[in-house]
């Protein structure tokens, strides 16, 4: 393979060029390649030699097609370049033929083209000359004359042209010489030929070397060795009768067949006996033929077949015994029978075609091959009569199924054809081809609707999405050209989008109300709607919709006359002299409805007197049907009834006051003092909840508001007790009477906190004057003990001013007129440098301020905050002690009241008696000295059992 290297490149460069100049306008095109080309290899571009974009190769899905069972050549669609698929070798694929090339057909779709293609096979020299058998061995008489030739088995190479065999050459050349020949098929056949004696008794043996040489570059050989063996006598070789022979057979024949006979003659008498050989032939040949070695029949020993074999051409030698031999040659032809059918192959086919498709669309391509030769492999194709098709020939053995004639899918939607072939053999052969071809739908039909106009009715007052109608459209195309929506084609009505009235459903066609109907608004009208299929471009068609609302009874009758107002009485007047019959008024009414439920009746509800007055079932006329009589009320109160003839009946009411008089001041005096029914406002109700549930919420925010209020002084006046426990208490002074004294001291013992709400009142019993302060003193000389080891003040202060007194009108307490009389107190040093009282005053009686000399200073803003917060605890401490013992109306509570934080104790004045609402404990004075209580309101009271206790 090495050795052809540089022959291939030529070869390369060969193809290349005619390449170049490859017919494109034809619709062929043709390469050439060398053989053994690698898989891969790009043989040529089909797309720029054919002026094809590459593109248009993929969007035709271009591909190869090739009428033998295997593909050498393949195709690139991304590229276009054609390609070694299988590799080629010259040799196995063409034999002996010089001239070497395969064939295909690269097709395309959409639409459908064909391009022939051959691609020519050069041989390169890869092959080397080979000889049947590795030695010649040869029996020569030595009696053999200069000049005897002896024919040589050839060496055989399978490439052609100048890289096959083209020479021998011998060594030695002592005795013999060479001799080449070609024969009638252009073989070269070798004989040596005897230019010497030879002398068997010098040298029995002779040992030659014959070499073979190809053409090729390089060069390649082969070499046998001849071995000669020199034998005495026979002098004379035997001659064929025929330097060559021609015969024939034809295929399929059976086997045993004598083709042709061949003999030859020998000019010694004592060579009777000649046999035949094959000399050159090969392992195919021997396969199908023998040769009777005594007769030299050639006979069939295998099955021949035209289309592998159409020629065999191999040599034959005759021998005698003396080993001297003559060689000639046999060329036998096949000849061909109608034994093949015609083969049909599908290059393209489509399955579908649309149905718009213009007449001359391929639908499909086909080869037709017909082994045979001759008469026997010409071949006419046909299709079914009556067929929108044809078939057409392209190139040789190519055809072509067209279109004919317009294609409709709704009338034949699929076809079968049948493709014909028969070639001209007798009898002939045919071949049969069916094809299943559907058609593919163009939307070329509109969607029709069953009616040319529809007419619905629908009732007023109707539902949202009440279903009004249905509408259907058929359309005779398939698939997506077939699928229909429905739509509504715009407008207005009333003013509105027609949208906002109905609306469709797209896949089924219902028509739905959007809104109620009125049909005193609006009694008919007409939309129009659209079907459209699916195709590309869609195809509609419209319809129109007549819409008929249908009336309901769902108003009521309306009163035009008597007109009903509130404000006024309206009377109608009627003589006491009318006749029967007499007109009295008449009812006008009307309904905005139609047809019976616009029809009007009327009717007496509610009269004074039945038998004065009646009302026409159709006019509406209230007429008397009697005379007026004396009896009969100056005031008459009709209520007449009209109602319609609807299902169910509406109906109105109209009052309608009659007056029996004879005169118009008779009919005022009798009207003036007639009330009028009050109507009320239906919303006035709601009026009233809104306004009960308002005073509701602000009364209990106001409950709220005012706990809260409570809970917060309560703790402001806990931390304000809490925060003022180490204050002096200013002692409060209870108001004294006129004449500053107090009938009788009465002891309670109070024990208090800054907490007004923890304190507590002990009741004892009533003390005397002189007892009370005993135990003054006496308590008062303890607590000074125990102060004088605590307390070291012995400054004195400036002498009171004699004018501290208030007048009386001035006096603390709840009235002016009132004054101290006695305060026992026991000051300490402490509290008198305080206060301002000299120790020598404090000693003027026991406990005892004379209540004259002056105030020190006036007090300081300091000291007037303390006496307020000292009078309002002892404020609350008293109004604790009411609720807490029941102290009853009329009660001093200014007796014997101990002030928190001083030992200050009120004692009444001896002279003043005691008022009977201080109410002492009855064990507290004898009966006999209890004085008289004053007749109150509230002592004539019964006493209670919790005021006894």
């Amino acid at each position: 393979m090495e050795s052809g290297g540089k022959g291939w490149r030529y070869c390369w460069l060969f193809y290349t060029v005619c390449a170049l100049f490859a017919a494109e306008v034809t619709g062929q095109i043709r390469y050439s390649i060398p053989e053994e080309m690698s898989v891969g290899s790009i043989v040529g571009n089909i797309a720029s030699d054919l002026g094809l974009e590459t593109k248009r190769l993929i969007s035709g899905k271009a591909r190869v097609f090739s009428a033998e069972s295997s593909e050498y050549i393949g195709l690139d669609n991304e590229n276009g370049h054609l390609v070694i698929k299988n590799k080629i070798d010259r040799e196995e694929l063409c034999g002996e033929i010089s001239a070497c090339s395969v064939s295909f057909n690269v097709i395309l779709d959409n639409p459908m083209e064909l391009y022939r293609v051959t691609v020519d096979i050069q041989d390169i020299n890869d092959n080397s000359p080979a000889f049947p058998k590795s030695k010649i061995e040869k029996n020569i008489s030595e009696l053999a004359v200069p000049g005897a030739r002896f024919p040589l088995e050839s060496a055989i190479d399978p490439d052609v042209g100048v890289n096959t065999l083209q020479k021998y050459t011998l060594h030695p050349t002592d005795h013999f010489k060479l001799n080449v020949q070609s024969g009638a098929s252009g073989n070269k056949h070798v004989e040596m030929i005897l230019h010497s004696p030879l002398d068997r008794e010098k040298e029995k043996h002779h040992h030659l070397i014959l070499t073979a040489f190809d053409g090729g570059k390089p060069q390649r050989s082969a070499t046998v060795q001849i071995n000669i063996v020199v034998i005495d006598g026979n002098d004379n070789a035997p001659v064929f009768s025929q330097s060559s022979y021609i015969a024939s057979v034809v295929e399929n024949a059976a086997k045993g067949s004598v083709v042709t006979t061949v003999s030859a003659t020998d000019a010694d008498e004592s060579s009777h006996t000649i046999q035949y050989y094959f000399e050159h032939a090969t392992s195919t040949v021997k396969s199908f033929f023998s040769i009777d070695v005594d007769t030299g029949e050639v006979k069939v020993i295998g099955d021949i077949d035209y289309e592998k074999h159409k020629q065999f051409t191999f040599k034959i030698k005759a021998k005698d015994h003396g080993d001297l031999t003559d060689s000639s040659e046999i060329i036998i032809d096949v000849l061909d029978v109608n034994d093949n059918k015609p083969k049909i192959t599908l290059m393209s086919v489509s399955t579908a075609i649309s149905e718009d498709a213009a007449p001359g669309t391929v639908i499909a391509m086909l080869n037709v091959q017909d082994l045979d030769s001759g008469d026997n492999s010409k071949i006419s194709c046909s299709i079914d009569l009556n067929s929108p098709f044809k078939i057409v020939s392209s190139l040789t053995n190519h055809y072509n199924l067209v279109t004919d004639s317009e294609l409709d899918r709704e009338h034949i939607a699929e076809y079968n054809i049948t493709i014909t072939v028969v070639d001209g053999g007798n009898p002939p052969l045919s071949s049969k081809e069916i094809l299943k071809l559907k058609m593919s739908d163009v939307n070329d039909h509109a969607p029709q609707f069953q009616q040319e106009s529809y007419n619905a009715f629908t009732s007023e007052n109707n539902p949202l999405s009440t279903t009004i109608l249905s509408v259907k459209a058929e359309d005779m195309d398939w698939g997506k050209n077939a699928k229909i929506s429905y739509f509504l084609i715009d407008g207005d009505l009333n003013g509105s989008p027609l949208t906002s009235y109905i609306s469709i459903n797209s896949e089924t066609g219902v028509i739905y109300a959007e809104k109620s109907f009125d049909y005193e608004q609006m009694k008919s009208f007409k939309i129009k709607v659209k079907a459209q299929d699916g195709g590309s471009p869609p195809l509609s068609n419209n319809v129109t919709l007549n819409i008929f609302i249908q009336d309901q009874n769902d108003n009521a009758p309306q009163v035009l006359y008597p007109v009903q107002t509130g404000g006024s009485v309206v009377a109608e007047i009627v003589p006491r002299s009318a006749d029967v019959g007499y007109l009295v008024t008449k009812v006008v009414a009307v309904d905005v409805d139609s047809g019976q439920n616009a029809w009007l009746s009327y009717k007496l509800q509610k009269a004074t007197d039945r038998a004065l007055f009646e009302v026409g079932l159709q006019n509406g006329e209230i007429r008397t049907v009697r005379q007026v009589t004396d009896k009969d009320a100056v005031k008459q109160k009709l209520t007449v009834v009209v109602e319609d003839n609807g299902q169910p009946s509406r109906s109105a009411v109209v009052t309608i006051n009659v007056a029996v008089a004879d005169n118009f001041p008779e009919v005022l005096s009798e009207f003036t003092d007639s009330t009028h029914d009050k109507e009320y406002n239906n919303d006035l109700t709601f009026y009233l909840i809104l306004a009960l549930a308002v005073v509701s919420l602000l009364f209990i925010v106001s409950i709220i508001a005012i706990i809260s209020v409570k809970i917060y002084r309560w703790r402001q006046n806990k931390l304000f007790y809490k925060s003022g426990a180490n204050l002096p208490v200013i002692p409060y002074y209870p108001p004294v009477y006129a004449d500053g004294t107090l009938q009788q001291v009465y002891n309670y013992e109070m024990c208090g906190t800054t907490d007004s709400r923890m304190s507590d009142v002990k009741f004892v019993r009533p003390y005397s004057q002189n007892t009370l302060v005993s135990q003054s003193r006496l308590g008062t000389v303890q607590r000074e003990k125990k102060e004088h080891d605590s307390h070291d003040l012995h400054s004195e202060q400036k002498p009171p001013n004699p004018d501290w007194r208030f007048p009386p009108n001035q006096r603390p307490g709840p009235s002016g007129q009132h004054r101290f009389h006695t305060l026992q107190q026991r000051w300490t040093p402490y509290e008198k440098s305080r206060a301002g009282v000299r120790p020598d005053e404090a000693g003027a009686g026991p406990g005892v301020i004379a209540g004259t000399g002056p105030w020190p200073n006036p007090p300081t803003e300091a000291e007037q905050l303390q006496a307020l917060m000292a009078a309002a605890n002892a404020s609350e401490a008293t109004a604790t002690l009411g609720p807490r013992y029941n102290l009853q109306y009329g009660q001093d509570y200014r007796q014997n009241v101990y002030i928190p934080g001083s030992t200050a104790t009120l004692t009444p004045n001896p002279q003043q008696q005691v008022p009977q609402q201080a109410l002492p404990p009855p064990q507290a004075l004898p009966p006999a000295e209890a004085p008289k209580a004053a007749q109150t309101p509230a002592s004539k009271k019964k006493p209670t059992k919790k005021d006894k206790k």
